[in-house]
């Protein structure tokens, strides 16, 4: 048995080094910062840099995008795939060891270009190795990732709190990620054999069809969508009258609805098509985006959390499926493009985040002007389908 788990070329294997590699990646290097933002800002940090150590971290994010795009060798991705888990990890150990703000900037930056080597590189890997005529579904498995990345990040970060501080969070999710890393980074790599045809696909511009650009401008707003409450979502539940304290209950929550999500999103864009599921991801990404504006009743602003978690993971799964199988034979052109236009969202969102947030001293008019911005995704996406009708 054991032995069966060291087969690289083996559907589960793969699936189960590209859930790990989320989990570092996305789990560690991004997401266990909304974790532990609610200790941080009670100790040193403010809204206005949490503001902006996203908004760098998202930037690293869409630099990595960039370089996605044009990697057309498999051994440079396999190569830039392990640079990405070890800065998700060496960048983690930064956090854990100082809190001076040129070096957390930095590394917010570094740890956004390897979150975006593991999730894009690291999926089109994920993608190519499986060994399924149609990989929707095992797509899906994979994606979950980030639901679980979410999740176990956040239960380690509770429990490390309960017994020491969040910079002995920070080490304890460094010392997770660099024990799981062997696994991921041993699997997600070819046999020689594969690795001597080391094959090249050319880009063309030909492939950049109004569709895919009404599909990428679509991505965009999933970017500004996501980006508020991933940053602040905790904070957000917690600046509720009466929700104090409640806010990483509500993120726990957001992880837990992202693990099936993913699947789920893939089975049924599998029966109804890809792009009516993005638009109803939409429409309930903006209906969570709305609770806490509307009301301060737990249970209702838990069900934010929930349809945050099950839609962004839908939107990423989902769009990264769909623009991988529309760019064929090299998946990472598409699935860059797509990120590239979803970073340039979210590096923008913290930023007028704070701006609103320092005017108004409450988080509302962020998220009507995210809820707005957010609209337009479906507004693109329905301009696409008569496109493709026609």
């Amino acid at each position: 048995m054991s032995l069966d788990l060291l087969n690289k070329n083996k559907n589960s294997n793969i699936l189960l080094a590209g859930i790990l590699s989320i989990i570092i990646g996305i789990g560690i290097a991004r997401f266990a910062f909304t974790s532990l933002l609610p200790a941080m800002l009670d100790d040193f940090l403010s809204i206005k840099n949490a503001g902006l150590f996203a908004s760098f971290n998202f930037a690293g994010y869409l630099s990595g995008a960039i370089v996605s795009i044009f990697i057309k060798d498999i051994n440079t991705k396999v190569t830039l795939f392990r640079i990405g888990i070890a800065l998700s990890i060496v960048t983690t150990f930064i956090l854990a060891t100082t809190t001076h703000e040129s070096l957390w900037f930095f590394s917010r930056i570094v740890a956004g270009f390897g979150s975006a080597m593991v999730l894009i590189v690291g999926s089109a890997i994920v993608m190519i190795k499986l060994d399924y005529a149609d990989k929707t579904k095992a797509m899906g498995i994979h994606f979950s990732g980030i639901g679980f990345g979410i999740t176990i990040s956040e239960l380690i970060s509770q429990y490390s709190l309960k017994h020491g501080s969040w910079s002995d969070a920070w080490m304890v999710l460094t010392l997770f990620g660099f024990f799981i890393a062997f696994y991921t980074v041993y699997i997600l790599s070819f046999d020689k054999a594969l690795r001597k045809d080391a094959p090249k696909h050319k880009i063309s511009k030909s492939m950049f069809t109004p569709y895919v650009i009404l599909l990428i401008l679509a991505y965009f707003t999933a970017g500004v969508g996501f980006v508020v409450q991933a940053t602040f979502f905790p904070d957000i539940i917690n600046s509720l009258p009466g929700l104090e304290g409640f806010g990483n209950i509500g993120w726990l929550v957001v992880g837990l609805a992202g693990i099936p999500s993913a699947i789920i999103w893939m089975r049924l864009a599998q029966k109804y098509g890809s792009v009516n599921m993005i638009i109803i991801a939409f429409i309930l990404q903006i209906i969570g985006i709305l609770i806490p504006t509307m009301t301060n009743t737990i249970s209702l602003n838990i069900l934010s959390g929930a349809l945050y978690g099950s839609t962004f993971i839908g939107h990423v799964a989902l769009f990264m499926h769909h623009g991988g199988k529309l760019a064929g034979k090299n998946p990472v052109i598409f699935m860059g493009a797509m990120t590239a236009a979803y970073g340039i969202g979210q590096v923008s969102a913290p930023l007028y985040s704070v701006a609103l947030f320092e005017k108004y001293a409450n988080y509302d008019m962020t998220l009507y002007v995210t809820a707005f911005i957010t609209s337009f995704g479906i507004v693109f996406l329905m301009f696409a389908k008569n496109l493709y009708k026609r």
